[in-house]
């Protein structure tokens, strides 16, 4: 290793750019305890830092670096990520704009502006970075796929289709881009990709993403096309591919976790709260109509749609004092049993929203695994709207078996397994009927197939719920210009109807085993 400062330096920045994260820390953070403060170092050291996951030190590198070199738009975009993954919502979209009206920008930091923007839910510009990404690199496949997700969320389904034919030209091996393609649209036999998908299923190995991936997005086309006994088979072979290179996971750490929070709940709502009527919290099993209501309810004139906000789990986690390294897990349950002040929790939560939220009256939370937090939430913001969607108990399981959801998250390990996602259905369903017990109308639970069979009454009794005037632009979900971020981006674009009702039922002899499971919890199953 070279002894001058700046041939280090240099072999730091070579061993960031090749993504050698701990070499680049190692480097930078040696001369940062020899040489005077520079820019340069902070940044190289705060990237490694974030990219390690120690996020706390990547704030505190990349602030220092923003300040001795504040003309620099590439510290700031690294900034704001860091602050988007520390869940600071509001201060990493300030850095996004300071690091956006600065000149100079290239293609990689367009790029990662373009993903703190996404992380603060700031579409419109996300879009625009990295539709200028592209432009400036429009070899790079990983922009292509970035800008296909923003025109995804933007509901522009042409465009991303193209994108996404460009990033699979550029790189044939990005496998995430074959599954979005596939579910930008309903396939026919003729302008299926099935035939394609299939040589090259046969020509994978044992990679777990290519595997998961590519069986998916043929699992996708299959079921357009009506082949649906190979749809679910292929549908579970990736799964599994997938599940057998993550960590083992139980049904019972959920079991154990639910019982908990159901436990430590307030029994009766506490006098104190925060008295704000602002949140719209929108709640239920992923795949169950959220976003179907979410649509509904942002449609109106005084709400704003603010996504799917991490924010209370972390204002809980946070208000705890719990240090361990998961958001929710028994210790952060634990430290609540106590009681926590409640009416700081919910201003807390409240306060990490703005100023997004503050845009109009009201604002909608649509987060679905907030249903963990529901006695929290009606203890802290006792005037907030919470709303819950239920479905059929199969099409929940097979909706949510059917979806990719982000890897690495602890909340969706359920989600590889048939008979692990009907547990988990069993575990939300008990956990509802245990609020409803406990507090007796302070939860609206909507029925996904009643409101799509009346749409009109079930669209003005949530309105109604969250005492707002009617407005008939509710009813026109499917103009409503807000971006989705959601699984849902491609259907809530189209006029409400019947089709994803009783999917279950084209594969009901594969799902047997699952009927059976959920009728020995007790559970109905409307045929």
């Amino acid at each position: 290793m070279s002894t001058d400062p700046r041939e280090r330096y240099h072999e730091a920045i070579e061993a960031l750019n090749r993504g050698d994260w701990r070499t680049a820390q190692s480097l930078s953070m040696a001369l940062l305890r020899e040489v005077p403060p520079h820019a340069g170092v902070c940044f190289v050291a705060g990237v490694a830092a974030r990219e390690l996951l120690q996020i706390p030190l990547a704030i505190e590198l990349l602030e220092q670096a923003v300040r001795l070199n504040p003309a620099r738009p590439d510290y700031f975009a690294q900034l704001a990520r860091a602050l988007a993954q520390a869940s600071e919502p509001s201060r990493a979209y300030q850095a996004a704009e300071r690091g956006a009206a600065l000149p100079g920008a290239d293609a990689t930091t367009l790029d990662a502006l373009g993903l703190a923007y996404t992380a603060t839910h700031a579409y419109a510009k996300a879009a625009t970075m990295f539709r200028h990404a592209a432009e400036m690199a429009p070899d790079s496949a990983r922009f292509q796929y970035n800008h296909a997700t923003a025109l995804i969320h933007a509901g522009d389904t042409e465009g991303a289709e193209q994108a996404l034919d460009a990033c699979l030209r550029l790189d044939p091996g990005y496998w995430k881009a074959y599954l979005s393609r596939a579910q930008l649209r309903r396939h026919s036999r003729g302008d299926s990709h099935i035939d394609e998908l299939r040589r090259i299923r046969d020509g994978l190995g044992d990679d777990p993403m290519a595997l998961l991936c590519i069986d998916l997005a043929l699992s996708k086309e299959l079921e357009d096309c009506g082949e649906h006994e190979e749809a679910l088979d292929r549908l579970v072979a990736g799964k599994r591919a997938w599940r057998r290179h993550s960590p083992a996971y139980t049904s019972a750490t959920d079991e154990a976790l639910f019982d908990a929070l159901v436990e430590a709940c307030p029994s009766s709502p506490p006098e104190a709260g925060c008295d704000s009527q602002d949140p719209i919290f929108i709640i239920g099993l992923p795949r169950s109509g959220t976003t179907l209501v979410e649509r509904v309810v942002t449609g109106h004139s005084h709400v704003h749609a603010a996504g799917e906000l991490q924010n209370f789990s972390v204002a809980l986690k946070r208000a705890s004092g719990s240090m361990t390294p998961t958001v929710l897990d028994l210790d952060v349950v634990a430290r609540t049993r106590a009681g926590l002040d409640w009416g700081a929790l919910g201003e807390a939560y409240l306060a990490s929203t703005r100023p997004g939220t503050a845009v109009k009256p009201r604002f909608v939370d649509k987060l679905p695994h907030n249903f963990l937090y529901a006695g929290y939430i009606a203890a802290a913001l006792p005037k907030a709207s919470i709303i819950c969607l239920r479905r059929n108990p199969m099409d929940s399981v097979l909706g949510n078996f059917r979806q990719l959801f982000a890897l690495g998250s602890p909340m969706y390990e359920y989600s590889f397994d048939l008979l692990d996602t009907a547990r988990y259905y069993v575990l939300f369903d008990r956990m509802m009927r245990s609020w409803q017990e406990r507090m007796p109308g302070r939860i609206l639970e909507v029925s996904y197939e009643a409101l799509v069979d009346d749409f009109e009454t079930g669209a003005r009794r949530v309105v109604d719920f969250c005492g707002l005037p009617w407005e008939d632009a509710c009813l026109r979900f499917e103009e409503n210009p807000t971006p989705v971020a959601t699984a849902s981006a491609v259907q809530v674009r189209e006029p409400v109807n019947r089709r994803a009702i009783g999917r279950w039922k084209r594969y009901e002899r594969q799902l047997q085993p699952v009927r059976e499971l959920l009728e020995a919890a007790g559970i109905d199953i409307a045929d």
